[in-house]
């Protein structure tokens, strides 16, 4: 219940213009719904630079249900979140038969405001639904420990399966799964002293990790494919492999100090290429002493060496040693990993007091203001997420330089209309990364709107110069000659969106319609039959197919194109064409 009070108000929250728009808004794969074409390709596609196909499915579903209404995206989402912690708790209960640690560990992290950005992002999906299947797969693999069969270990691979084809950055659950078997679960302790039953048994321990093993192998190629098709890995020239690797040691350090102290939270932190020495050598020093620490006393504390492996380790894929994308951190990466330190938080602060009564007395109380106060921040930090504006304007308050921020900002009110506004982000995005093409590709659609097409149009030619295979670019900017009576301009522009991207419907259809003005209307006819078989519901194509018909050919073949048209419900040309005298 607390859960559903701290992150409630989501259920009104709207889609916002990051990512959003490329899963769920803008992607006709999801609005045609399950269906064999679109199953196919769920697992094929590198779509915004990721390979999830169970996302797919599940927003495809959601729209049949939904449609463009955000507000069930949002509940969705916070059910699978809820499932994951229940899950959770039932793992670290049935594995420890500690009630009071297992309940707290499964509160704090469900309620944590580092939640809000997983669980409040329509596009995010991917991290709830992977926890959901990551914790699930913890669950059923404390069953197959205590009963080992073959039912409960492919339970366990197909759960874990499902959990990476959600989300990729799952790879490192195999040795989670290790770590487990250490504590709660006590397997390695069980080593006999025979060294002929000791090898068997640590084999065997061994052993049954090396399918999760390939499984992540499997699902870390695919992504590493995927993301580099879409062009979503850094390079080593624009940013060295040291200046990732110190961001990695700060960012380590960091995620920590927002577990314990969450504030200043954001949905995008800019990438700092002026670490100080000092920085860098204090999070260095944590990270050593806390390993240190550690695995000092791993036999007589072994949940801290437990839950601070834990953290390191599921963090790594996603530290920025491999950068995808611009961001410093993300909140959303402390989604699996600080489990590992509300692990170590909730069986290491009971040691500090000795005595149940003593415990009852402090520990209860303190745990429920602790639960009270992080729901509170939660229940604030949703509210950032309303809409766009809200949730960008909140990220330019609390970080520096925040170009990607401002961008979003600018999309956001471009969308509500305040197009001068809008303009200023985005000269200043251009001032901030000059080399970057979508700032002045979106900046050219506000121009659009304002009636500046030469502006627009120079905008775009900016964008293709810096990206040669900047498809929008290319697509608008035929649209503006479009607009303003420049055909063949518009045809050429039509012509490269089609050369890029021969699957887009709509770009055949805005060349059909300019080769329709200018009286080509075989070639017209050519361009929305391609419309027609990439998108059979496309019922504009069908319409002003059968207008190019009446025009090339008999009344009587144009009548009965016109029929097939109004077969698709739309009637319209049909009883124009009979007005005009085409069809009797």
């Amino acid at each position: 219940m607390t859960c559903i009070i701290a992150f409630g108000r989501i259920a009104g929250n709207d889609f916002i213009t990051f990512d959003d728009p490329g899963f769920i808004i803008e992607n006709p794969h999801i609005q045609h719904g399950l269906n064999m074409g679109n199953i196919q390709w769920a697992f094929t596609a590198t779509h915004e630079g990721n390979w999830n196909p169970l996302v797919w499915f599940s927003l495809a579903l959601e729209w049949s249900l939904f449609g463009g209404k955000a507000s069930g995206y949002h509940i969705i989402s916070l059910l699978l979140h809820i499932g994951g912690v229940i899950f959770l708790f039932l793992f670290l209960y049935k594995t420890t038969q500690n009630l009071w640690p297992a309940t707290f560990a499964a509160a704090f992290f469900a309620i944590h405001p580092l939640r809000v950005e997983s669980v409040a992002w329509a596009a995010e999906r991917k991290d709830v639904l992977s926890m959901f299947f990551g914790m699930a797969t913890l669950y059923a693999y404390a069953f197959y420990t205590q009963q080992s069969n073959r039912f409960r270990y492919f339970l366990c691979l197909i759960l874990f399966a499902m959990a990476l084809m959600s989300k990729p950055m799952l790879v490192t659950l195999p040795f989670v799964l290790m770590l487990m078997d250490y504590w709660p679960l006590a397997r390695w302790q069980k080593t006999p002293d025979e060294p002929e039953k000791r090898f068997s048994l640590v084999s065997k321990l061994w052993g049954e990790k090396i399918p999760f093993v390939f499984l992540s192998i499997c699902a870390g190629a695919m992504t590493l494919w995927a993301q580099n098709k879409e062009g979503a890995v850094a390079s080593a020239d624009s940013l060295p492999f040291v200046v990732r690797s110190l961001n990695a040691v700060v960012s380590y350090v960091t995620y920590l100090k927002k577990i314990f102290w969450p504030s200043d939270l954001a949905i995008f932190y800019p990438y700092k290429f002026n670490l100080s020495f000092g920085e860098v050598f204090v999070s260095g020093m944590i990270l050593i002493l806390m390993t240190f620490m550690v695995l000092y006393g791993m036999k007589k504390w072994p949940f801290l060496f437990v839950g601070w492996f834990w953290y390191l380790l599921t963090l790594m894929p996603v530290i920025g040693l491999i950068q995808v994308g611009s961001q410093a951190m993300a909140d959303r990466y402390t989604y699996l990993p600080s489990v590992g330190i509300v692990i170590m938080l909730s069986w290491g602060v009971p040691r500090l007091f000795q005595g149940e009564i003593i415990r009852k007395a402090v520990l209860l109380p303190a745990g429920m203001v602790v639960i009270a106060v992080l729901a509170l921040l939660t229940w604030q930090q949703c509210g950032y997420w309303k809409n766009g504006s809200e949730l960008f304007t909140h990220a330019l308050q609390v970080t520096k330089d925040n170009f990607l921020a401002r961008h979003h900002l600018g999309l956001a009110l471009y969308d509500e209309g305040k197009y001068k506004e809008a303009i200023d982000h985005y000269n200043y995005c251009i001032s901030m990364e000059p080399e970057d093409a979508a700032f002045r590709h979106n900046r050219g659609l506000v121009f659009i709107k304002l009636g500046e097409y030469q502006k627009a149009i120079d905008d775009f030619n900016d964008a293709i110069n810096l990206n040669p295979a900047y498809v929008d670019a290319y697509s608008n900017r035929g649209k503006v000659y479009f607009h303003t009576g420049n055909d063949q301009k518009a045809i050429e522009d039509f012509n490269a969106v089609v050369h890029l991207k021969k699957t887009d419907a709509t770009a055949y259809y805005n060349r059909g319609m300019t080769y329709a003005r200018i009286g080509r209307h075989q070639k017209a006819i050519d361009d929305l039959n391609e419309v027609i078989r990439l998108q059979p519901d496309f019922v504009d194509a069908y319409n002003n197919r059968a207008v190019a018909f009446f025009k090339l050919q008999n009344k009587k073949s144009g009548c009965r194109d016109a029929q097939k048209a109004c077969a698709w419900g739309e009637c319209t040309t049909l009883k124009l064409a009979q007005n005009k005298g085409y069809c009797r």
